[in-house]
């Protein structure tokens, strides 16, 4: 098994647990070898709710840049009269990038 192959699988046992709600979103992270995205998903509907990604001035794939996209996240959360979200690692391991985006989503308010 390669990488990629790898972090499916455990993407697979994470998301047997992890499951969002319109009012309680799930925060999905994604990060390619360029850039870092997150997004909130109802999964009961199956839509996005809102997304956030390093493409927005201020934000940079860095674990500084990454705290930054978490506090947008969280802004944008609130906005829409959100208050609590469930945090979806995504298959990583919760280290650097994304658990930057988690304590950004902390620091802006949001309960995780």
């Amino acid at each position: 098994m390669n990488k990629i192959e790898r972090r499916k699988r455990r993407k697979k046992g994470v998301r047997k647990k992890i499951y969002g709600t319109g009012t309680k979103p799930r925060i999905s992270v994604f990060k390619s070898n360029r850039h870092i995205y997150a997004q909130a998903i109802d999964d009961e509907k199956s839509v996005t709710i809102c997304s956030v990604s390093d493409y927005e001035k201020g934000a940079k794939k860095t674990v500084g840049g990454a705290v930054v996209i978490g506090e947008r996240m969280a802004e944008r959360l609130k906005e829409k009269k959100i208050k609590e979200a469930v945090f979806d690692r995504n298959g990583y391991l919760y280290h650097g990038v994304v658990k930057s985006v988690c304590e950004g989503i902390k620091k802006g308010g949001l309960k995780i």
